[in-house]
């Protein structure tokens, strides 16, 4: 099976293209689950799957490496579409992708013949408790508190295409990070889990973003993520509607608009070969 290994600002994926195989989802998830594998094989953060679309140009199926299904992934669709672009599985720089989360417009941007960078277009989130969803009286989830022991966290969540947390932060180790994220990602006022920012503004324009991801774990960058994150911060009114969110693994623009909202960012191929299934 022919694979590509790409990054989006760090964060990794396995592209493949099956849009001639009627494999079914299980199949897809076993597959991401061995193929994610950072010791027994290519090893990634998830899994793309290029499908036939009767909606838009080409589909999207997205696989965390724990083998769970996603209905999004910013830096995944990224990589995806420079997948099928650079194959020539589609054919112009402006076109659409089907995903779980809705059909989303694509707008590459060349320099010498070659991708430079991509806009997604990411939606415009929602606050509804029940889309999130997480369990709570009120009808959104924002400025809560939520105690862990010796650790108070004022959290705000907002569905993203998948659930996220953000956390306003000044100084926090890695480790902190870590153990927090995974805390706070399996809290039992999160049905479906969510995933969990911890955010430092650093002005009105930009912002850094730690990202604990569901189903996979610390990733170096989260495209949902860093959305979510500058979404909120301007909700709240500690940023601008365009902002410059950077993770450890690189920086994304994000233009929050009248009706959606907009992510920008590199999209590098990493190497290809064949995956021994």
């Amino acid at each position: 099976m022919k694979f590509w290994k790409l990054h989006g600002i760090g964060n990794d994926f396995i592209a493949i293209d099956q849009r001639f195989n009627n494999n079914d989802l299980k199949y897809y998830s076993d597959l991401a689950k061995k193929v994610c594998h950072r010791r027994f094989s290519v090893g990634a953060d998830g899994l793309l799957i290029v499908k036939k679309s009767d909606k838009a140009d080409i589909k999207m199926l997205y696989y965390n490496s724990d083998g769970s299904i996603a209905s999004m992934c910013g830096n995944g669709l990224r990589c995806f579409v420079k997948f099928v672009y650079d194959n020539n599985i589609v054919d112009k720089n402006n076109f659409y992708v089907e995903t779980l989360d809705g059909i989303k417009n694509i707008k590459i941007n060349l320099k010498n013949n070659k991708i430079e960078t991509i806009k997604v277009n990411m939606g415009n989130g929602k606050f509804s408790c029940e889309d999130i969803p997480v369990i709570s009286k009120k009808p959104i989830f924002i400025k809560e508190i939520l105690n862990f022991d010796e650790k108070k966290f004022e959290i705000s969540s907002i569905l993203m295409g998948v659930p996220h947390t953000v956390i306003f932060i000044d100084e926090m180790s890695l480790c902190e990070i870590k153990k927090y994220g995974s805390l706070i990602e399996k809290h039992n006022i999160f049905p479906e889990g969510t995933n969990v920012n911890f955010v430092k503004i650093q002005d009105k324009n930009n912002i850094f973003v730690d990202t604990w991801e569901r189903g996979c774990g610390y990733t170096l960058g989260c495209g949902t993520g860093m959305t979510a994150s500058a979404i909120i911060s301007n909700y709240l009114g500690k940023t601008d509607k365009n902002v410059n969110v950077t993770s450890q693994g690189g920086s994304v623009k994000i233009d929050i608009e009248e009706d959606f909202v907009y992510m920008t960012g590199p999209s590098i191929k990493i190497c290809e070969g064949l995956l021994e299934v």
